[in-house]
């Protein structure tokens, strides 16, 4: 009989030789050959376990949101709840030593450009904004009115990713990593203490 978890741990191997490949090659040019090379495991083991490339790479898109979701119930753990917390420790989770890895973000960079032509790889990524969204309006909502939540998750969201991608893009990514993050951190604090401000005049 197989042992348990040998299953479990085949199809990790397969996802990060997956990722190390999409790093390496780019999407295009990634394989089932180059990643059972990296694996050193068989072709026919990918359509075993996932069906083929195509549900391999999506695996692995899952594996990195997973990754986000797992980093940042870890920070979440650590913290008070209270409202800007929350919004630090979304904004951290994104901004990981781990997300912003070059193979975490050659890949990531190497989906999202794919996600525009592939649907199963669009709907992880709508998944993602989604998820980002609502626990940036969750956590603004608890200090700001309706309107105003709405407004600042946009504008944190769109900051989160736009900083991230031109840090993964620059020449010098990890200083440009944590200056993106120290400058989502502080439209967090400045929206939130205006809120406090104008709550504090009635």
């Amino acid at each position: 009989m197989p042992k348990v978890g040998v299953k479990d741990t085949r199809k990790q191997q397969l996802i990060e030789a997956t990722m190390h490949s999409i790093a390496e090659l780019g999407m295009q040019n990634t394989t089932i050959v180059s990643i059972s090379k990296r694996a050193g495991m068989s072709s026919g083991i990918i359509s075993h376990y996932f069906g083929g490339k195509q549900g391999l790479i999506e695996a692995a898109l899952r594996y990195l949101l997973d990754q986000l979701g797992k980093e940042l119930r870890e920070r979440m753990a650590k913290t008070d709840g209270s409202p800007e917390q929350r919004l630090n420790c979304i904004i951290e989770s994104n901004f990981s030593e781990f997300q912003r890895s070059a193979l975490a973000a050659k890949t990531w960079l190497s989906f999202w450009a794919r996600s525009m032509h592939e649907p199963g790889l669009k709907r992880l990524q709508q998944i993602n904004n989604a998820r980002l969204y609502s626990n940036l309006r969750y956590s603004f909502a608890q200090v700001l009115g309706p309107r105003a939540a709405t407004a600042a998750a946009r504008q944190t969201a769109a900051m989160i990713d736009g900083f991230w991608l031109r840090s993964a893009l620059s020449l010098d990514p990890q200083e440009s990593f944590e200056a993106g993050e120290t400058l989502c951190k502080r439209f967090v604090y400045e929206a939130l203490s205006q809120a406090e401000t104008t709550n504090s005049s009635f």
